[in-house]
């Protein structure tokens, strides 16, 4: 590092700053600019001005020499943002902190083997509230859960710009950015927005994602395997072998009740239901198993 010394023997150094926001002018001796002034001089007068004005620690901006010889027009109208909707009043957004909304969005990956719904609320710019749900792959569950300590406290342009660590959870914030800064929130038109914590009521009283799971061939036909009331358990099946109802049990209620220490047996019989015709039935099958 050069070390500064006197003027008398023309080494006395300027300031760092910032030149087209990737290189610096760091430390530069004064003999060296008066060594190399006729260099700066032969160059253009775009770039002559631009380095006298580092030098100088003033701020200016590059432009082309056909810019700089052009006749200086003046702007007359000055049309500002249209307004959106947030939150119950119209706001014409100018900046991140001009932005609040709770809404919803979905991403998938590259190979569309597996995809996200991603539920942000978001206040003054900055994510108060996060709900990653993710389906289809084992490693984004464990992505979620990264992303869920990422995403609070950021603001939707860092959120949009941070490696969320699954594709389809960089995709569906994505997605949300676009709804939220255009105004196509779900809380667009209520007034003060929604709570923090609004998300959970997606998941119900268990706080589990609504999944539904179908498997079904041409050969075998359908199997119910979880629905929104919860596991299957049974189909029932009428006379020509088609679904009139099943069994369910309700996995989220039932956990709950053995960790307040209920018998695993008798939670699991509180939390058995029925849909559809399944009592007079006169067939029942295991759809994992039958």
């Amino acid at each position: 590092m050069m070390q500064k010394t006197t003027r008398n023997d023309y080494s006395t150094t300027c300031n760092s700053h910032e030149v087209l926001g990737k290189t610096y002018i760091a430390n530069i001796p004064a003999f060296a600019i008066i060594k190399n002034v006729v260099i700066v001089w032969a160059c253009s007068r775009a770039y002559r001005k631009h380095i006298l004005s580092v030098l100088k620690g003033d701020t200016y901006m590059l432009r082309t020499h056909e810019v700089e010889e052009m006749t200086c027009i003046a702007k007359g109208p000055n049309h500002g943002s249209a307004p959106i909707p947030e939150e119950g009043k119209w706001v014409q957004s100018k900046q991140i902190s001009d932005i609040s909304g709770f809404t919803h969005g979905v991403g998938w990956c590259a190979p569309q083997q597996g995809a996200c719904k991603l539920t942000l609320n978001v206040k003054e710019g900055i994510i108060q509230e996060a709900l990653i749900e993710t389906i289809g792959c084992t490693g984004m569950t464990h992505s979620a859960a990264m992303a869920g300590e990422i995403l609070p406290g950021k603001t939707i342009l860092e959120a949009l710009n941070t490696d969320l660590v699954c594709d389809a959870i960089n995709t569906a914030m994505r997605e949300l950015f676009l709804q939220i800064v255009y105004g196509r929130t779900q809380s667009a038109f209520s007034e003060g927005g929604l709570p923090i914590g609004s998300s959970l009521e997606d998941l119900g009283k268990g706080l589990r994602s609504q999944v539904g799971t179908i498997f079904s061939t041409l050969d075998k036909g359908p199997r119910y395997l979880e629905l929104t009331e919860g596991y299957i358990v049974k189909l029932a099946l009428d006379k020509d072998d088609q679904i009139t109802g099943y069994q369910f049990l309700k996995v989220g209620p039932m956990i709950d009740q053995i960790k307040k220490g209920v018998d695993a047996n008798e939670a699991y019989q509180k939390n058995i239901g029925t849909y559809g015709r399944f009592a007079d039935a006169p067939k029942y099958v295991d759809p994992r198993k039958e």
